[in-house]
């Protein structure tokens, strides 16, 4: 048989019987139906409201236009899509947490962060759809020139396209996951890449977000009626949504913050630079003096709650996370030198550039005060070079949304290509560092003395490594214990002596941990096997830990995991390829998007008036109880006493006129 056709009984293997990887056919039975429910919900919900069937939306629909003072076309999708990521943004955390802690899941419904998940990411795309559904041209509430036509009079605003797309990017990462599970096994990593798709999508939702509150602010203006927008919903939109969007941007560093990343350190500033830089300029320029401070105290209360309910409350690890308090007091220094409206590209610039020192510098010194991996001297050159080139890459591409979505900043081609080369320049450096080797090489005497025997045994570990220098300079070495069904261990060896290094704390070595040393040098991430358990779904067989051992260093991968399978070349380019194609066309939809809403700004200034912003007509006065009778018969006199003669001009009452 060709390679080419063993490779494809390969796949057809591992659809057929999955293993440890990916779910049960019962499972995948469950998901379909309720997602295909789902589905249809959403259909009869959003097409029946725009055919008049279902009043389910109407409701909605006017429940939100009273408490937000916007049109339902925003108020309705934003307030859902706030819901949903709060959902999505716990439900990852938990899950993260519970798979560091546990190890993989026994079913797709045994771990309850999936169902937050889950619900979240339905919510995301179901904002984007109930917005489609909302806009229409009989309504006079057309959602500006940036609207796309679907129908004749069906306008669809175009930050809910954006959310359509995005939370159905996230959405379908779930089905791709499990195929994905079913070939490569399971790769307990929040880098894999239908993981990336997961996060990706949801992150990204906040743009589309930021879109659509861009063309509300300007429908509002145009039709003269921006005070009737609750006080409220300003405070949110100037808070929650740059802060969300930092608390998504910080989701990517969630290996480094939990202490079990996977790929070399230097990434850690890379992030934070990432994520303050894009986020803080963007709510410098868009929103004005003090929404930096808004979002990272949003953040810091987000992050913060979080680990202590999912840490403190659920039992799990916990995920630290940094602080961007000198990042945005940077950008607004930036502010204080530079006019931010006026020029755009040169604030950006000149932001990143104190978010690249000064800002990582704060940064640097927080890691070493909270941090579970504090920054070693050992990546500094990296990390000046790399955090400096990323901050103020990732404040120019923030400089260009930003100014694309303020209608008061004018249309400037110049701010494209710098967005494009930014761009290219934050691809290239995150690239760099995805290519690791490790030291096979590296061999160590293990000695484990009981800190507590029996069952439950933990042991303190001496380890001497062969050549003595194998860790000199090193950017981590660690003792490092997991999914054994209790908290996280990451213990910094203590050095004894040149080559010798003792763990500070008791190792777990019973059940279903698995512990190992990790080294991390230079572009290398090795380590060495303590203790694991034999697992029969992978199957693998399983390490003991004697008193005395003598051992070599692995890749990191395959110690930390085991379940990793390898396929064929072309089979993994092509998923691989798959999965970069579909997100290359997000983003491209997402840039397209945001120029969009530049390149209309201004038009439509003759806006009429709005349905939901105009003053009830006065109610029409009642009509006299006579109105129907003829002019003749409206006023009568009153009839005359007997006796009485009538007036001049009045003609006598006559009986039969008594009765009406």
């Amino acid at each position: 048989m060709s390679a080419f056709g063993s490779s494809l009984t390969v796949i057809a293997a591992t659809v057929s019987d999955p293993g440890a990887g990916g779910a049960s056919a019962s499972d995948l039975g469950i998901a379909g139906a309720i997602a295909g429910f789902a589905i249809i919900v959403l259909l009869l919900g959003g097409l029946g409201h725009r055919g008049g069937l279902v009043p389910t939306l109407t409701w909605f629909e006017g429940f939100s236009e009273r408490v937000s003072g916007q049109p339902a076309w925003a108020a309705l999708p934003c307030g859902l899509a706030i819901i949903s990521l709060i959902s999505a943004v716990f439900g990852l955390y938990w899950d993260v947490s519970m798979h560091i802690d546990q190890g993989r899941d026994t079913s797709v419904w045994g771990n309850p962060g999936h169902f937050f998940i889950l619900g979240g990411l339905y919510g995301i795309f179901a904002s984007g759809f109930f917005a489609i559904c909302l806009g229409r041209e009989e309504r006079a509430d057309r959602p500006g020139p940036t609207a796309i036509r679907i129908g004749r009079d069906w306008y669809a605003p175009l930050g809910g396209v954006l959310m359509l797309f995005t939370g159905g990017f996230s959405l379908i990462a779930f089905p791709l996951d499990d195929f994905w599970h079913r070939l490569f096994g399971q790769d307990v990593t929040l880098w894999g890449p239908t993981h990336l798709m997961l996060i990706g999508g949801a992150v990204m939702t906040l743009l589309g977000i930021a879109v659509i509150q861009a063309e509300v602010v300007r429908a509002m203006k145009a039709a003269g009626v921006m005070h009737l927008e609750m006080a409220w919903v300003r405070h949110l939109r100037v808070v929650w949504l740059p802060g969300g969007l930092l608390v998504g941007m910080s989701t990517f560093q969630g290996e480094f913050d939990f202490g079990v990343p996977q790929f070399q350190l230097i990434f850690h500033p890379m992030l934070i630079m990432l994520a303050a830089g894009f986020t803080l300029v963007i709510a410098r320029i868009w929103l004005g003096r003090g929404a930096m401070f808004g979002a990272v105290a949003f953040f810091i209360i987000m992050r913060g709650g979080l680990a202590l309910l999912i840490h403190d409350s659920l039992g799990e690890s916990l995920a630290h996370f940094p602080l961007y308090i000198v990042e945005a007091l940077c950008v607004e220094a930036a502010a204080m030198l530079v006019a931010v409206k006026q020029r755009p590209l040169a604030f950006g610039a000149l932001a990143g550039a104190l978010i690249g020192t000064v800002g990582l510098a704060a940064e640097w010194g927080w890691s070493h005060v909270w941090m579970p991996l504090p920054w070693p001297a050992e990546i500094l050159p990296e990390t000046i070079g790399l955090g400096l080139a990323m901050a103020i890459s990732a404040a120019l591409l923030g400089a260009w949304v930003g100014a694309r979505l303020d209608d008061d900043i004018p249309y400037d081609r110049s701010l494209r290509p710098v967005a494009l080369l930014a761009s290219l320049a934050i691809f290239a450096m995150l690239a760099f560092p995805l290519f690791t080797s490790s030291r096979t090489d590296i061999r160590a005497s293990v000695a484990l003395t009981n800190a507590q025997p029996g069952p439950q045994r933990t042991v303190n570990a001496t380890i001497t490594l062969s050549p003595r220098d194998a860790a000199e300079n090193a950017t981590w070495l660690t003792a490092t214990a997991w999914q054994g069904g209790g908290r996280l261990v990451v213990d910094r060896l203590a050095r004894v002596s040149e080559g010798v290094y003792r763990t500070t704390r008791a190792i777990p070595v019973h059940g279903k941990w698995k512990a190992m040393v990790r080294l991390h040098k230079g572009n290398a991430i090795s380590a060495l096997p303590i203790y694991a358990p034999r697992d029969t779904a992978i199957p693998v067989a399983g390490v003991a830990a004697p008193a005395r051992s003598e051992r070599r260093f692995y890749s990191d991968k395959e110690l930390l995991q085991r379940e990793a399978k390898t396929q064929e070349g072309w089979i993994t380019n092509a998923a691989y390829g798959t999965v970069l194609a579909i997100a290359l066309l997000l983003i491209a939809l997402l840039a397209w998007g945001i120029h969009r809403v530049a390149v209309t700004a201004g038009r439509g200034r003759d806006t009429p008036l709005p349905e939901w912003a105009r003053e009830p007509e006065p109610a029409p006065a009642p009509p006299p109880l006579d109105a129907d009778l003829p002019e003749w018969a409206r006023r009568r006199p009153e009839p005359l006493a007997r006796g009485e003669e009538p007036s001049a001009g009045e003609e006598p009452q006559r009986e039969h006129e008594s009765v009406r």
